[in-house]
């Protein structure tokens, strides 16, 4: 992933009980939210335009009150996630899964109308940009396991667990 090429762009970190979060907005809405571990995506300090840095506020209130336990979605933030057509609908579809539920990448896929598209689904979403916010963090495995997360499955653990999902041991 790379951040938008934008002037407008605003950017904030939020220290949270999973790490520190990058979050970047334009003025069209938040585009990004990054893990610590994410150190190999460029993130420049920047104030942005006011247009940005209201998205951008938006966000980081919601993420504090939800890392708080007391906000369980995020409807109400304009997001601006670059993807192709396919990115987004299946971005869509994890948007609708609601707090302290999971789904499966091939729930996913049936969705968004393409049963077959399970792999697909699985490329779409660990190409997510926006991570808490639309809840990658909520598709597992068919047989319940967890499965690969860009903050790392420790995280993908803790944000379940968070939601009040058990989670299976690992490693």
């Amino acid at each position: 992933m790379k951040l938008p090429d934008d002037p407008a762009l605003a950017t904030a970190t939020l220290d949270t009980p999973i790490g520190r979060l990058r979050l970047a907005a334009t003025e069209a809405g938040l585009a990004a939210v990054l893990f610590a571990n994410q150190k190999d995506i460029a993130f420049p300090k920047r104030e942005g335009s006011a247009k940005a840095r209201a998205h951008l506020d938006k966000a980081v209130n919601a993420l504090n009150r939800y890392f708080e336990g007391k906000q369980t979605d995020f409807a109400g933030l304009t997001l601006a996630a670059e993807g192709t057509a396919f990115q987004k609908s299946v971005w869509a579809a994890l948007a609708r899964i609601p707090f302290g539920e999971t789904r499966s990448y091939r729930d996913i896929a049936c969705a968004i109308g393409n049963p077959k598209g399970v792999r697909a689904v699985g490329l779409a979403n660990g190409r997510n940009p926006l991570p808490i916010i639309v809840p990658c963090h909520r598709v597992i495995g068919a047989d319940g396991s967890l499965t690969g997360f860009g903050g790392g499955l420790p995280t993908k653990k803790w944000l379940l667990e968070f939601e009040g999902i058990e989670t299976p041991s690992f490693v």
